[in-house]
């Protein structure tokens, strides 16, 4: 299978070199927790370097969270756009900020300590690297503000790991998978949300794979329309559907009339653990749905996808993955937090993912390089032996 990434490491699993590796592993554990290696370490010119690095990334576990409540709050008083214009003396910031000058400081030096803010040679504070990524990036700016309700849930994280599904902030937020609504249902906030934050998600899946190739494009799962109406904006003669919860639906509707696109642009309404997805497309697309799911779910959707896909079809599923090389952190941990929080689904490898997609029927399962893996990853698979052999 073409999505293979769990590496050398997981062909080794078992037999002598597997052990040989565990004991290798043992014994490096052992040397590092000794103190007297950690000092002689630390007085070692050659290894000095990398033991603060080590050093350094611990005391950055610890904390994280500290930092990112730092950012919170320059987030929620506006901290960067404070200085965005011209950088700011510390009376003058306190009083843009509408604080007193000493917890201003407190602010401003750890936001220049965090590279969000520079301190300018004559003592002002200006718009850092980070914080000038952070300000042109207003969705992110949200997620941030959304990060509160997750941690409230990490408060007690040996509770959120001893507890059953439901009952944490985010499952609050989030209880539409729980079943479609009314008009005012919370589905409509969420979909907002994740809107808002998928900018970057939607340009590099429109940058990594070949639209053009397809004649209608199903999107499950597409919330208020965004990614069709960027795809609709690179493509204009591709057909368009999405599909959706009914409140979502109608948000997405009114999005594609607002920009012109109701004559190629149309929306079915369902839930697609129960309902059957719109026949008639050759590509289906699922965004940032999958690790919303747990396996049965998901493999309930591949399989209504592949019912739904005309011959010669294919899917496409564009989300972060479990185990992408230099994007560990954001797979196994946030997202393996994040999702245990909102009380479903789970992060998943390219393999795992692509297993998926085998018992669903699917072959030639392939992995589609992106700008930015740690923000999404693709992987295509054909519907039948007709569309694999076509695209090859």
């Amino acid at each position: 299978m073409a999505a293979q990434t769990d590496g050398w490491a997981g062909r080794v699993r078992d037999g002598p070199f597997a052990r040989l590796r565990d004991r290798l592993a043992g014994w490096r554990n052992r040397l590092v927790e000794s103190q007297r290696f950690q000092r002689f370490a630390a007085d070692l010119p050659v290894v000095r370097r990398v033991a603060g690095r080590h050093a350094s990334d611990l005391f950055d576990l610890c904390a994280g969270f500290v930092y990112s409540q730092i950012l919170l709050a320059g987030v929620r008083l506006r901290l960067f756009d404070a200085v965005a214009g011209e950088p700011l003396a510390l009376d003058a910031l306190a009083s843009r900020l509408g604080l007193e000058p000493e917890p201003t400081a407190r602010l401003a030096d750890a936001s220049v300590a965090l590279g969000l803010l520079e301190r300018r040679p004559d003592g002002r504070y200006g718009l850092g690297l980070l914080g000038a990524a952070l300000r042109g990036n207003p969705g992110l700016q949200r997620m941030i503000e959304h990060h509160a309700l997750f941690y409230r849930d990490l408060a007690d994280p040996v509770a959120l790991l001893r507890a059953p599904p439901g009952g944490t902030e985010l499952a609050r937020f989030w209880p539409y998978a729980d079943g479609p609504g009314t008009e005012t249902h919370p589905a409509a906030a969420y979909s907002e949300l994740m809107a808002s934050t998928v900018g970057f998600v939607d340009g590099d899946a429109l940058d990594a794979y070949d639209f053009g190739r397809h004649r209608r494009v199903l999107d499950v799962g597409g919330g208020t329309g965004g990614f069709l109406a960027a795809l609709a904006a690179r493509h204009p003669t591709l057909d368009l559907v999405l599909f959706d919860l009914p409140p979502v639906a109608r948000l997405a509707a009114a999005r594609f009339a607002e920009l012109g696109l109701g004559h190629r642009a149309r929306v079915a309404a369902g839930d697609f653990r129960s309902d059957p997805l719109p026949a008639g497309a050759d590509l289906i697309t699922l965004v940032r749905i999958l690790h919303d799911h747990p396996d049965a779910i998901v493999l309930t959707l591949l399989r209504a996808a592949r019912a739904a896909l005309e011959p010669g079809g294919r899917l496409l599923v564009a989300e972060p993955l479990a185990r992408t090389p230099g994007a560990e952190r954001m797979g196994d941990a946030y997202f393996g937090f994040y999702l245990m929080a909102m009380g479903r689904g789970r992060p998943r490898s390219a393999d795992a993912v692509g297993r998926l997609m085998v018992a669903a029927g699917f072959t030639d399962i392939r992995r589609h390089p992106t700008r930015r893996p740690m923000l999404v990853s693709l992987l295509s698979a054909a519907a039948d032996t007709k569309a694999a052999t076509e695209r090859k």
